[in-house]
């Protein structure tokens, strides 16, 4: 974890242990994308911040947008994957604010290729950011969000719920995760912690710029954002994150988002071999080629002419929500 002049996280003042009135948040995965609109959206309702992202710039564009909010917020680059970085953030809330009133689990990162294309650093990878990622911050802040009757929200996916193509690692981890935020609402509501699992489906977060792309990297790149540019199909990523905060304050077990995502699940629900076979279908459909090693998108070919027109509103979420400041390096 990097530390400002003084050996504070960065935003992080000397007045520790201060109590205050005001609600307390930390938000993970929150430099860019859907993490960052969560985290504005908390600032916008009265909460202070702790931020935390891997990446210090991307951390540091977002504590400085978020400030001009009128929220007092503290920025920790951290690896939540890591226990002990996890219960830093913690930690970083505890001493500044002197309390934690609510959890965001949002960390994430997503692989895009063939399962013949994957190798085991991939799967490695989604359960270490989206399940320990969520696991390690919500143990270390079970303690403090007792004492307040505190919430979490643990950003999942649709992908969590059913299988999605070419997304085999990505939605491994995210079963994982539904299943862990599933068992730890039943658990912690006696103890007065209120759990929301949330379940985007398809968003308009800019994200494809960051995702990791193998098989016929290109192809690959161009379905997953045309898939994600839909506007009936995938979610202004705005009104996503009003969604979801909205259902973790109402203390709601699981919002699932656009009509897609709620038919898709509900379907898997009542006809799983039907969805499995709808599924394999549409596999066929999509590029087979297998060449191990991932890319970020934003290192793809450029595309055609046509295909930016086709995904304008991608390439805008991209720009708005901080997918350029905090770009994803070559593995």
């Amino acid at each position: 974890m990097t530390a400002a002049p003084g050996g504070h996280p960065e935003g992080m003042t000397h007045d520790t242990h201060t109590q205050h009135d005001r609600p307390v948040a930390v938000v993970t995965g929150a430099s860019r994308g859907l993490g960052f609109l969560l985290a504005r959206e908390l600032a916008d309702r009265g909460h202070d911040l702790v931020l935390c992202a891997r990446s210090a710039d991307g951390l540091e564009a977002a504590r400085t947008s978020l400030q001009d909010r009128g929220a007092r917020v503290v920025a920790v680059p951290a690896d939540i994957a890591v226990a002990g970085e996890a219960e830093r953030v913690v930690h970083a809330a505890v001493d500044r604010f002197g309390r934690l009133d609510v959890l965001v689990g949002n960390a994430g990162t997503i692989q895009v290729g063939p399962a013949a294309a994957m190798r085991p650093q991939e799967y490695a990878q989604a359960m270490d950011v989206m399940f320990w990622g969520l696991v390690h911050p919500t143990l270390a802040a079970l303690p403090v969000l007792r004492r307040h009757g505190g919430r979490i929200l643990a950003v999942t996916s649709v992908g969590g719920k059913l299988p999605a193509p070419h997304l085999l690692p990505y939605t491994a981890a995210k079963h994982a995760a539904v299943g862990f935020a599933e068992g730890l609402r039943v658990e912690a509501a006696r103890e007065g912690v209120s759990v929301t699992v949330g379940v985007p489906g398809l968003m308009r977060t800019g994200s494809p710029r960051n995702a990791l792309f193998t098989g016929d990297r290109d192809a690959e790149y161009r379905w997953f954002t045309a898939a994600g540019s839909v506007p009936l199909l995938s979610m202004d990523a705005e009104r996503a994150a009003r969604a979801l905060i909205d259902a973790m304050l109402r203390g709601r077990p699981e919002v699932i988002l656009t009509p897609a995502a709620k038919l898709a699940t509900r379907l898997h629900g009542l006809a799983p071999a039907t969805t499995l076979r709808l599924l394999a279908g549409v596999e066929r459909l999509l590029p087979s080629a297998v060449d191990p090693g991932p890319e970020p998108g934003h290192t793809t070919a450029r595309p055609p002419r046509w295909f930016d027109a086709l995904t304008g509103l991608t390439r805008t979420a991209a720009r708005r929500w901080n997918q350029h400041v905090d770009e994803t390096p070559a593995p």
